[in-house]
């Protein structure tokens, strides 16, 4: 049975959106991020070194990152959700299953990184420096390079009821979770009707809501 090490407000939850659309017998050990630091509490380091979440336990294996993750519980337990060998489809699937952490969530988390630069407590003499370094890094490198990646996602999107056609996949999986977490910083609104849509979708699917019920908190849906 697979155990899912889940940490909440992570992207461990798009894992168990996945377990519950494939009704698998699953359990999960739950951690929760430091109140201050907002990390990963060194309880996951006993399970993987990285000490990062999601991570899974399998039939005596370690399994990390999420699309290596979501590739191997696909190939072994969900067919359905992977389409056919050498299909357009199945090359768009892989595709956006690197895409998510390869392109999307670099230029989110330095977003995220930057605002807290402007945000953080320092001495009074430093924060101008930093918040000016901040803004201009943000405002020539960070922000256009979030534009581009979500007007490049929306015009997809366009086109394709889920990201590989017209069928759920793994790659819908592993878009979730940054789509959601733009979503909820104010990067994705009314500008982006494609997303929002597709975001609409996922969280209205019965065996999303049920991966709510079980994972608990979670900021971002």
């Amino acid at each position: 049975m697979i155990t899912l090490h889940h940490l909440n407000n992570s992207r461990s939850q798009r894992l168990i959106w996945l377990f519950e659309e494939l009704e698998l017998d699953y359990s999960i050990e739950r951690y929760e991020r430091d109140a201050q630091t907002m990390l990963a509490p060194a309880a996951l380091k006993n399970i993987h070194p990285l000490g990062k979440s999601p991570v899974i336990t399998d039939d005596g294996r370690v399994f990390a990152e999420s699309g290596a993750i979501i590739d191997y519980v696909l190939h072994r337990y969900g067919p359905q959700f992977v389409p056919e060998p050498n299909t357009d489809a199945y090359y768009q699937m892989n595709y956006w299953l690197h895409f998510a952490e390869g392109s999307l969530m670099p230029p989110l988390l330095l977003t995220l990184v930057f605002d807290k630069v402007r945000t953080s407590p320092m001495p009074f003499f430093a924060k101008p420096i930093a918040k000016a370094i901040a803004a201009k890094v943000n405002s020539a490198f960070v922000r256009p390079n979030v534009i581009a990646t979500l007007n490049f996602i929306e015009a997809h999107l366009a086109t394709h009821p889920w990201f590989a056609g017209n069928q759920l996949t793994g790659a819908d999986f592993q878009m979730s979770f940054p789509l959601e977490a733009a979503q909820a910083r104010g990067l994705v609104d009314r500008r982006y009707p494609n997303i929002e849509r597709f975001l609409r979708h996922v969280h209205e699917r019965p065996a999303y809501q049920r991966g709510l019920a079980k994972g608990g908190d979670y900021a971002y849906a």
